[in-house]
């Protein structure tokens, strides 16, 4: 009988250690990386990737942090040992945000046509287990655009005398290097605001606001707004004649 309350007593334990010693009690490595995204070639891309991970880990500058190829982990796009990572992609991605803060965004420049991934994270402990905190199942697959997307006018409609606004707007994917957008307008009674915001997960948008007050030398004029992206080359521009 005595050897029975043991055996249960064991069980009893053995249950409760199992419980608090699961994730659900101790907390688990998962991660927060955008599926898609739409960026430009030749141009920059940001992708927001944030993680968890159990209380007893304390990511630190000791914790090796590794963007790879989903079909290959050996094929690195970043990691902290440069060493490591594939030739194409040498200086061409860097971690933006810090580790310590659950924080694994990673911005990747000069994007060639083929780079389109998936891309996944991983860390590597000093302890050397790496499977266990590999995010296979949360990578970004880039759709690439060969061409700038086109910056969208809203507006109202211009009336001689009276306040006029006009909106220029572009979505993108690069919040570290943002499009700039400029008008053909250069006068000094006119007065743009800019304004930088977010869209979605891993969209931005980028504003410029245009108020002046028409005039008759106005009439039949054309404004022009233009959208240069980072790459050198990426120039978009839309119009519209008062």
């Amino acid at each position: 009988m005595r050897s029975t309350d043991q055996e249960k007593r064991m069980m009893i334990f053995c249950l409760l250690l199992a419980a608090f010693s699961s994730p659900v009690f101790a907390g688990e490595w998962t991660a927060n990386v955008v599926k898609e995204l739409d960026v430009l070639v030749q141009s920059c891309a940001v992708v927001p990737c944030t993680f968890t991970h159990p209380k007893e880990y304390h990511p630190d500058s000791a914790i090796n942090a590794i963007w790879h190829l989903k079909s290959d982990g050996k094929k690195r796009i970043y990691s902290d040992a440069q060493r490591d990572v594939l030739e194409n992609f040498k200086g061409r991605t860097k971690l933006l945000g810090h580790l310590s803060d659950g924080n694994c965004t990673l911005e990747m420049i000069e994007i060639k046509d083929h780079d389109n991934g998936p891309f996944c994270f991983r860390m590597e402990l000093p302890t050397g287990s790496i499977d266990k905190f590999s995010f296979v199942n949360d990578c970004v697959m880039f759709k690439m655009l060969p061409n700038p997307p086109d910056p969208i006018l809203t507006h109202s409609t211009a009336i001689q005398g009276r306040p006029f606004t006009i909106t220029c707007s572009v979505t993108h994917t690069c919040p570290s290097h943002v499009p700039e957008l400029t008008w053909n307008r250069a006068t000094t009674d006119d007065v743009v605001t800019v304004v930088h915001k977010k869209n979605r997960f891993g969209y931005w948008e980028m504003e410029s606001i245009l108020a002046f007050t028409p005039e008759e030398k106005d009439d039949h004029s054309e404004i022009i707004c233009t959208a240069a992206f980072f790459g050198g080359r990426n120039l978009k521009p839309c119009r519209i004649s008062m």
